[in-house]
């Protein structure tokens, strides 16, 4: 359907025409007493359903009389004209109590004849494109630029039919509605899934143990105990290769061993408080498994900036749950791996956010990865064999690792999980034969839920931009039948601007009785 393509008796009104818009304030916050009353106070963070019939914040009758908020009425339109999220979305609610609002919301209290939900709808229909020409870009807080959101038109249908249409699509959403909360519970429902594999796979119950199957086959094995002091040797062993390699490049090398006493032991677990384990397994900690542990740096602090390519620049947004994330991508120059050598990332290594909200979130650093670095909310653990990555990232994933994270982690501005933390988590350690089922074993069951989660991903998409098509089909006029016998909306348009006019008059003190036609723009 094209621009003017409306159904007969349809018109096109402007914002400015479908009623009154009023803006908002805060009450003063120095004045506690006008923050315990019982009116709602609207404000951008309450903008989070179509509906609004209550609110975080309440006044007083006296701070809307001593502050520049005001009542606004039932069945108005609430829309949120000031807020970060105006780069991605336009929020716009129905009240169904009188309300306050704050400054940055503005409120259309419908004239005679235009229903609220029908207005709301349609500012959902269009949101695109009003976000695009009606929004400010380049402030600091994106906005609607006011002036430009009144003139913009929407499709005005006559009332009868306005009604016919919210009834449409209310039954329409409400089965969309049931669609998506289904899928919801199935992905919570997977989400348990994973955990319960995780918590099987690190306590030694998703598949038969090393030890269990050697008293079957009647054969030995190496308990982790002993792979555990393997595994201490090698790390001694390339802290001194690296400590030689090092006083070789300076040119001074050692004349005796008094050198090697400077090799600090890694932590041990302390396992009074820890579970009792298979039998072949053992208590280890991140430090013991780990020829490093360590974290990035922030490229402000050391004067570098982004550039077009380079050095690969890993932020706690390229980590996700047991994957990476890369579809942002940011860039170095080369002199940062110089000056944060001991950061740089290589195929195996272990990352794990410990800062901010996505604290807890762990991934697998690729080939791809190799040579790139990370920042300062990201740690890098880099096991002695190369093969536990694939394991410590099961076990950091499991329900058994976020807790001891989330328990551990210090809430300051920012929740934050220290290295000294992550050196000192412990760690339930297998045999290795055993890790290689256990991590195989994982991936299968892991993976058919993955494929459920990118169909219920993939669904819950569809589900969104059916409710556009719903929108849109509604705003095009063919989402119900037009009824002849409907008012025509010009006539509503008439009767807005007789209204529109009058107003005028009567405020330049010019009242006048007149049968004159209004000079009002109605397009079909």
């Amino acid at each position: 359907m094209s621009e003017n393509d409306l159904p007969a008796n349809w018109i096109r009104a402007s914002l400015s025409d479908l009623g009154t818009w009023a803006g908002g304030g805060t009450p003063s916050k120095s004045e506690p007493s006008f923050w315990h009353g019982s009116i709602p106070w609207v404000s951008p963070k309450d903008m989070k359903t179509e509906f609004i019939s209550d609110t975080e914040d309440h006044i007083t009758p006296t701070a809307i009389e001593q502050s520049a908020t005001r009542l606004i009425p039932a069945e108005s339109v609430l829309v949120v004209t000031r807020s970060g999220i105006l780069e991605r979305t336009l929020p716009v609610a129905t009240t169904k109590k009188p309300v306050t609002i704050n400054q940055d919301l503005k409120a259309l209290t419908p004239r005679e004849g235009v229903r609220a939900r029908y207005v709301a709808l349609g500012l959902k229909a269009f949101e695109q494109r009003i976000l695009k020409d009606c929004t400010k870009s380049g402030t600091t807080v994106a906005n609607v630029e006011f002036a430009s959101f009144l003139r913009f038109e929407l499709p005005l249908a006559p009332t009868e039919e306005q009604d016919r249409i919210i009834a449409e699509v209310e039954k329409q959403f409400t089965r969309l509605d049931a669609s998506v909360e289904a899928l919801k519970r199935v992905q919570a429902q997977l989400k348990r899934y994973r955990a319960s594999v995780l918590k099987a796979a690190c306590e030694g119950r998703l598949v038969p143990t090393e030890a269990e199957l050697a008293r079957r086959e009647k054969r030995d094995y190496e308990p982790a105990d002993k792979l555990l002091a393997r595994i201490l040797k090698e790390r001694r062993a390339r802290w001194e290769a690296d400590q030689l390699a090092k006083m070789k490049a300076a040119g001074k090398l050692p004349k005796d061993d008094k050198w090697k006493a400077k090799y600090v032991e890694p932590v041990a677990p302390e396992t009074s408080g820890l579970p009792s384990l298979q039998s072949g397994w053992t208590w280890s900690t991140i430090d013991q498994l780990s020829s490093v542990v360590t974290k990035g740096s922030s490229p402000n602090w050391q004067g570098f900036d982004y550039c077009a390519s380079g050095v690969l620049f890993v932020r706690s947004q390229n980590v996700g749950w047991g994957s990476l994330q890369l579809d942002e991508r940011v860039f170095l120059p080369h002199a940062f791996n110089e000056k944060e050598s001991r950061s740089v990332l290589a195929d195996g290594d272990v990352l794990l956010n410990i800062v901010g909200a996505s604290i807890g979130r762990v991934a697998l650093a690729t080939t791809e990865l190799a040579g790139a670095n990370i920042n300062q909310a990201v740690a890098l653990i880099r096991p002695v064999v190369p093969s536990l990555g694939a394991y410590v990232l099961r076990y950091l994933l499991s329900p058994l690792a976020q807790q001891y994270i989330h328990r551990e982690k210090v809430d300051v501005a920012r929740a934050n999980f220290s290295l000294a933390d992550v050196s000192e988590m412990p760690v339930p350690l297998p045999p290795l034969s055993e890790q290689q089922r256990i991590i195989f074993e994982a991936e299968s069951r892991l993976s058919v839920g993955d494929a459920i989660e990118l169909t219920l991903m993939s669904n819950e998409t569809r589900a969104t931009r059916l409710r556009q098509a719903v929108l849109k089909t509604a705003f095009e006029g063919s989402l119900v039948p037009q009824d002849p016998r409907d008012e025509p909306s010009s006539k509503l348009l008439e009767s807005i601007s007789a209204a529109v006019e009058n107003k005028s008059l009567t405020k330049q003190g010019r009242v006048k009785q007149t049968t004159a036609v209004p000079k009002m723009k109605a397009t079909r």
